[in-house]
């Protein structure tokens, strides 16, 4: 089943769902290791190439993700939940989207500071649009270093909702998305 149906996602919002939600996973792993790097480390300047390209990846599924969620309406929160945990689950799913937006652009103001373009896996440069000042890039960079601490511990608490309902309520909500 390709589209949602009022029980279930369908194809398209399974496949961009996880591969955001592996890409941010991949993000998250490799921004912390990167952290540790040297400028000098063989490393430090293609983990920075690769954080940048998945980033901008991260933009476009998440630009086609909110399309899609325009156009194919999602299925309802299951009846079972409280009202508290229907709010909660808006509301971290309204957080995620945001960041999924958030994050990737303060990333690619970050890089694009000086002017100067980044590539997408060697494919093509993505443009700067325009070079901007010390204190707007360090602004950039407390809001992504935040953001995604912030987007970490959300997602460990939107997984660790679905397996509670999964597993401890029986709800079936792995089902939905799997």
């Amino acid at each position: 089943m390709i589209l949602n149906s009022e029980t279930r996602y369908g194809l398209v919002s399974k496949s961009l769902h996880w591969l955001i939600a592996l890409s941010i996973i991949s993000l998250i792993v490799l921004g912390w290791w990167m952290v540790g790097l040297s400028y000098y480390d063989q490393w430090y300047h293609q983990s920075l190439e690769i954080h940048r390209a998945l980033g901008m990846l991260v933009l476009l599924l998440a630009s086609l993700f909110l399309i899609w969620k325009i156009f194919a309406k999602s299925p309802p929160l299951q009846s079972e939940l409280t009202a508290l945990e229907k709010l909660g689950a808006k509301t971290a799913h309204i957080l995620l989207l945001v960041s999924m937006f958030t994050i990737p652009v303060t990333g690619y103001v970050i890089s694009t500071s000086a002017g100067a373009a980044f590539t997408f896996f060697g494919l093509f440069d993505i443009p700067a649009v325009t070079q901007i000042s010390e204190a707007s890039r360090e602004l950039a960079i407390t809001i992504h270093y935040y953001a995604a601490y912030c987007v970490g511990i959300l997602a460990l608490v939107h997984a660790g909702a679905a397996l509670k309902h999964q597993f401890i309520d029986k709800h079936g909500t792995l089902r939905r998305m799997l």
